[in-house]
């Protein structure tokens, strides 16, 4: 059985991929109070005698509005964070899996696929490119946008947000104008499953589907959980990041790699996440 170690285990990414792939891997968690990965001391020390096959670096600081005050914060942490880990992780010649961000890409002119040329807009979006440029071309880089999930009681994502605003009754204002594109963390636990086993230093992309507006997200939640439509409001995506952290307004990512798992669409996601929780 391959070992895999990893940092952000207990993260909305991490602990899903646990709960889905614990029979087919060992996972070896590395959270921050046994690893500080801004520490390099820490690092080495923690990796020195650590038995393992492959190093999946999950861990980083990804609060967008967060980054523009914080920069300092958020580079310490996706750089020299990422710096500290891959390579001492290269020094024991031992694989790595850097998880990146649809945000590496400004969202101008989409759709994006594993060979497009990044250009990223934010402090967030700067910080995870600059992790993929030390990374290079020596390690597998993945790729994902706009995870979401069933359950999690530590950090609401997208999903989880629009469906408390409509379970109790609060409006929702949602961008008409942009793109984004979903995917359903069940699928990138599928999609791993497969990189994990046939490990290959390049990019990939594990996104959803299917890229829609933010409003449309919205009215889909409200139609598959049965809310009230009305709530939902529609703005543009220029009155929304008044004041606010830039993002990629059209942020259609797609995969040309990925022909090992089919990635289901935001309405097959919440089909799926509504059988789950009405088990």
């Amino acid at each position: 059985m391959l070992k895999i170690a990893l940092t952000g285990a207990d993260g909305l990414v991490g602990s899903r991929i646990i709960e889905l792939l614990k029979n087919d891997f060992e996972f070896i968690s590395l959270p921050q109070k046994l690893m500080d990965i801004t520490d390099r001391v820490q690092v080495n020390s923690a990796l020195k005698d650590l038995d393992f096959d492959i190093f999946f670096h999950l861990a980083a600081y990804t609060n967008v509005p967060g980054a523009e005050t914080n920069r300092e914060l958020c580079f310490k942490i996706n750089v020299d964070g990422t710096k500290n880990v891959f390579e001492t992780v290269k020094e024991k010649n031992k694989k790595f899996i850097y998880v990146s961000t649809d945000f590496v890409f400004d969202g101008a002119n989409p759709p994006y696929i594993e060979d497009s040329i990044p250009n990223p807009v934010g402090v967030y979006a700067q910080s995870k490119f600059e992790g993929e440029k030390i990374i290079g071309s020596e390690a597998m880089i993945v790729r994902i946008a706009y995870p979401y999930r069933a359950a999690f009681e530590l950090k609401k994502d997208f999903f989880r947000t629009f469906k408390y605003y409509l379970e109790n009754k609060k409006p929702l204002s949602m961008i008409t104008d942009s793109l984004m594109t979903p995917t359903f963390i069940d699928d990138i636990g599928s999609g791993l499953k497969y990189l994990f086993n046939n490990y290959s230093p390049e990019i990939y992309h594990l996104v959803g589907s299917e890229s829609i507006s933010p409003y449309e997200a919205a009215i889909k939640v409200a139609e598959i959980f049965e809310f009230d439509k009305s709530l939902i409001e529609k703005t543009t995506y220029e009155e929304y990041i008044k004041g606010r952290a830039k993002l990629p307004q059209f942020a259609t990512i797609k995969s040309k790699k990925n022909n090992f798992w089919k990635m289901k669409g935001f309405e097959q996601g919440l089909i799926e996440i509504k059988r789950q929780l009405t088990k």
